[in-house]
């Protein structure tokens, strides 16, 4: 006998059914699985990503770089000639001039040079200076010798020195006698009178030669 099938119980007509929630449950799946992959891949990525505290690097100093080193100076080189090398170079030395034995050397004569000639010129330093005959103490007692006060100035009661420029030749003569400094009342006329009836004076000398020289001379005028 040949049983009958319930509505219930009849599978085909279900079967779309099952169809769409298997479809469904794959999308499900599938989707599910993206999302897995994109949320461990963001993770890992964040991990790698971490924060990065740049105030605890450590600053590297700059590296120093050593400056290059000077060139090599080059030493001259030093060529060595031996002793025993030769030059060899030729000398020609032509001697026209011949000297006989007959023949005389004239002997050279050195000639003295001339004697500086002194004219008339006046020097007023000389090396050594003129003077009276016997020097100062002579002349000191040839003035209190021949000394005369002249009365107009005694009288007036002058008393003085007269100071005196005279000139001696290399002879020892005396000329172009003149009162450099007088005191009046005779005295100037007196001064001159006595230097003039002097003897010759001892001439002054330069380099060891008679000048003609200019003295100055005081005469003192003083009453007892």
């Amino acid at each position: 006998m040949e049983a009958k099938k319930t509505p219930s119980a009849d599978l085909n007509k279900k079967s779309s059914l099952f169809l769409a929630i298997g479809l469904l449950v794959s999308l499900g799946i599938t989707f599910t699985a993206f999302e897995w992959k994109k949320t461990e891949k963001g993770e890992l990525m964040d991990l790698g990503m971490a924060t990065d505290d740049f105030e605890d690097l450590i600053e590297i100093p700059p590296t120093e770089q050593p400056p290059p080193p000077p060139p090599v100076k080059q030493q001259p080189q030093i060529i060595e000639i031996p002793d025993e090398e030769e030059i060899e170079e030729e000398i020609e030395i032509n001697l026209d001039v011949e000297i006989t034995e007959e023949q005389e050397v004239e002997e050279i004569v050195f000639e003295e040079e001339p004697e500086e000639e002194v004219g008339d010129e006046i020097f007023l330093i000389v090396e050594d200076n003129a003077e009276f005959p016997g020097g100062d103490a002579e002349w000191n007692k040839f003035l209190q010798k021949n000394l005369k006060y002249p009365r107009s100035a005694s009288r007036m009661g002058i008393e003085g020195s007269v100071f005196l420029s005279f000139v001696v030749d290399k002879e020892g003569k005396l000329s172009d006698i003149t009162v450099t400094r007088g005191i009046g009342g005779g005295c100037d006329a007196e001064a001159i009178r006595v230097l003039e009836s002097s003897p010759r004076w001892t001439p002054g000398k330069q380099r060891g030669r008679a000048v003609k020289s200019r003295m100055a001379i005081r005469i003192l005028f003083k009453l007892k």
